[in-house]
């Protein structure tokens, strides 16, 4: 099977990426039970009883499967549209040499105004290219936050030079939401008392929320 030529032919990218949307929506209604299992208790218990024994075994688990969880479903989305796969590879390579052009350009130009310095060598231009990508993908779930129709202005005024595909920024803006959740919920495992992992499973609902709604965002 070829990669489509026209990306009006691509899937939707709440089809191309529904695993991983339904996977993120699984892992924010297991977060939400794993902080019931700690606060429904307390909530049944008499106004009088000052020891309550809740369950904070859920918060760690949901902590210890979350990763495994979404990396599956992106294995099976991607399994799904190969068609789509490929067409991501070929813009993902175009972008990329782009990006590694526009890097040697200004490592050219530092060097250059770093002469006779002595300060930290400046990163390569493959990571230049990579952090580029990464940076655009933070900046715009930063924005998706507080304003979303301010972060698609910003997808495509970063994908205007070429240098970047809607695509990718969006997926790389998916990853940094995502992460961020997985971030906070890894704080569950070692939380101080059970309270603690339940507003941790609950603060990364939000960052698990953005992340669905970068995946499910067509700005085309």
């Amino acid at each position: 099977m070829t990669a489509p030529s026209n990306r009006l032919d691509l899937p939707a990218r709440r089809r191309r990426h529904a695993r991983l949307i339904a996977a993120l929506t699984t892992l924010i209604g297991e977060c939400a039970e794993a902080a019931g299992a700690v606060y429904q208790p307390i909530a049944a218990a008499s106004p009088g009883t000052e020891d309550v024994e809740v369950n904070v075994l859920p918060c760690i688990q949901v902590s210890l499967a979350a990763a495994d969880l979404l990396d599956r479903a992106r294995a099976e989305d991607d399994a799904r549209w190969p068609a789509a796969m490929a067409w991501e590879r070929a813009q993902a390579q175009r972008t990329y040499a782009a990006r590694c052009a526009v890097a040697q350009a200004k490592e050219s130009v530092e060097q250059g105004d770093l002469s006779g310095r002595n300060d930290a060598p400046l990163p390569s231009v493959e990571q230049a290219a990579a952090m580029d990508l990464v940076s655009a993908g933070s900046e715009v779930t930063l924005r998706w936050r507080t304003d979303p129709e301010d972060a698609v202005a910003l997808v495509h005024e970063l994908a205007a030079g070429g240098e970047l595909a809607v695509d990718e920024i969006l997926d790389d803006a998916v990853d940094a939401a995502a992460l961020t959740g997985l971030l906070v919920l890894q704080g569950a495992r070692t939380a101080p008392d059970p309270s603690t992992a339940a507003e941790l499973c609950l603060s990364a609902i939000s960052h698990i929320a953005i992340a669905v709604s970068l995946a499910s965002a067509d700005v085309d």
